[in-house]
């Protein structure tokens, strides 16, 4: 008796008979009739079977086939032998043909099924838990991976946009379907059904009644199996360089994501590095509650500030590094008016994010073709995601997404003077915005507005040299500002460039087995200085 392995895989196959069960019913109808028209015999489900009746067209019901009722309220329709084995026979064993003459199976030679819609229904506000549950294709995604499995004489379409090529096929094809197909399609079916089982994981592991039973006060371990499926929005004109190709997707049944819900009112099309940067502003935008204003350039803040309006916190955030805000990505944390607008429109701008824009910002704005402007609701990736994945060669490192402690109740004052509430909130502000900046970071600010900002270098004294120098350059002066550090100084050398410059409040992790020299040389400038307790790289 034959093996399956040492069948060999046939070139063309006739599609003489097709098994329809779809929600999205996009191009169905067209579908079936070019189908019908090759002479294919059309075997169909419930809503689907309707959907074909209606147009005239004949087609068999799946419990004339099986001799079973549809059951359950749907949920037991095409589970059944008489249609997995007419998908997963192999027509040319012997045993198989013989099977299925045994028990009248007939075969069934292209499937066409789309899953119930779990994504789109977990993105509805207010579903429910059993909502969710109840729309877990169970048949669908059996169909898919049989047909998949037995591409060698089984096409499978998975999605109405597979249509178009499929009928032009099997029309020059008289009625049959290439091998190349059978396997393009077979690797689409296998990506589909992953794609749907990842977005239920997803959901699922984010929702309370799911959640590992852990000790008071404790984390929940780490999954064994991280599974996520990413999915095409669009594809970017190139990547980080013209050379690379470049994608944006996003998570298969995530609640939101960069894009989502973002609606771009004027300018080009948004770049791969303009994703990236905007990504990094709106980061930073959701640290602040206040008027306010982020510049990000290559991923690190350039300027950052709050104020008693918008137009007065843009201005403080530009004041920052005026040089380096060229070209930057600007997120603002309230809708822009007509005088924050003329402020930006003196500046070459990529990108503007805010909640909104008043009719006369609008009308400044788009006075300025090239300047993409973005309009979006930054309350909706407040918490969205929980672990930071980075790949690597291979794999991914995972871990909890960092988080700011701004509680200064929780932070120990190291120095002999003790911060004023002025210095507190200034202190406050620069750390954090100081952990959105790439390690090593230093941080200088007053008055709710960055003043110089030392990021990626590899000495933390060189990040707080670069911070005083671009302070210097753009004419502020740094008399009584705060400084943050991502890490404690391991040596008084970097903490020292800051009181030099005038710095006299001073934040950051500490834990040096040096601290002692730290705390005195901010003793010996009357600065005061606190501890965190928590580090902050980002690298």
């Amino acid at each position: 008796m034959l093996d399956p392995l040492d069948v060999p895989t046939p070139d063309r196959v006739p599609v003489r008979r097709a098994l329809l069960s779809v929600s999205d019913k996009s191009g169905l109808v067209d579908l079936a009739r070019a189908l019908h028209d090759a002479g294919t015999e059309l075997v169909s489900t419930g809503g689907t079977l309707a959907a074909l009746a209606a147009e005239g067209l004949p087609v068999i019901g799946v419990e004339d086939v099986t001799g079973f009722p549809e059951m359950m309220d749907g949920r037991v329709k095409t589970l059944h032998p008489r249609l997995f084995a007419g998908i997963l026979g192999v027509r040319d064993i012997d045993a198989h043909a013989q099977a299925a003459d045994l028990h009248e199976i007939g075969w069934i030679d292209l499937v066409v099924v789309n899953l119930y819609p779990f994504e789109a229904t977990i993105a509805r506000d207010g579903v429910t838990l059993a909502e969710a549950i109840e729309n877990i294709d169970i048949g669908g995604p059996s169909l898919i991976r049989a047909a998949a499995k037995n591409h060698g004489y089984v096409g499978i379409l998975t999605d109405p946009t597979q249509y178009g090529d499929v009928v032009a096929e099997l029309r020059d094809g008289d009625g049959t379907l290439g091998l190349d197909t059978r396997r393009r399609l077979a690797l689409q079916a296998y990506a589909t059904t992953a794609r749907y089982d990842a977005a239920i994981s997803a959901h699922l592991g984010e929702q309370p009644e799911f959640a590992p039973d852990v000790a008071d006060g404790a984390p929940a371990a780490f999954p064994d199996d991280l599974t996520q499926a990413l999915v095409k929005e669009r594809d970017l004109r190139y990547g980080e360089n013209p050379h690379q190709r470049g994608a944006y997707y996003r998570r298969a049944g995530g609640r939101a994501h960069l894009l989502g819900g973002v609606d771009q009112l004027h300018g080009k099309e948004l770049s791969y590095n303009n994703l990236l940067d905007l990504d990094a502003a709106r980061a930073m935008a959701r640290e602040l509650d206040e008027p306010g204003c982020v510049i990000v350039k290559h991923n690190n803040p350039c300027g950052a500030a709050i104020g008693d309006d918008l137009a007065s916190a843009y201005a403080k955030a530009f004041a920052c590094d005026p040089v380096s805000a060229f070209g930057g990505i600007i997120a603002l944390t309230r809708t822009v008016d007509a005088a924050t607008a003329r402020g930006l429109s003196q500046q070459f701008v990529e990108v503007v994010f805010a909640p909104g824009y008043d009719d006369d910002a609008l009308e400044i704005l788009t006075g300025k073709p090239n300047v993409r402007l973005l309009r979006g609701d930054e309350a909706a990736l407040r918490g969205l995601e929980s672990l930071d994945v980075r790949p690597v060669v291979g794999g991914a490192l995972v871990q909890d997404r960092d988080a700011v402690v701004v509680d200064r109740d929780g932070m120990t004052v190291a120095t002999a003077a003790t911060p004023t509430d002025d210095q507190w909130r200034d202190m406050l502000f620069a750390w954090r915005i100081m952990r959105h900046v790439k390690s090593n970071a230093i941080v200088y600010a007053r008055d709710g507005a960055t003043l110089g900002i030392g990021a990626g270098q590899m000495s933390r004294v060189d990040s707080a040299r670069i911070a005083v120098a671009k302070a210097a350059e753009h004419g502020l002066d740094l008399t009584g500002a705060a400084m943050a550090s991502d890490a404690f100084f391991p040596f008084a050398d970097g903490l020292q460039i800051g009181l030099d410059a005038g710095v006299r409040a001073v934040i950051q992790p500490g834990g040096s087995v040096r601290d002692d020299e730290v705390i005195a040389a901010a003793d010996a400038a009357g600065a005061a200085m606190a501890f965190t307790g928590r580090r902050h790289f980002r690298h």
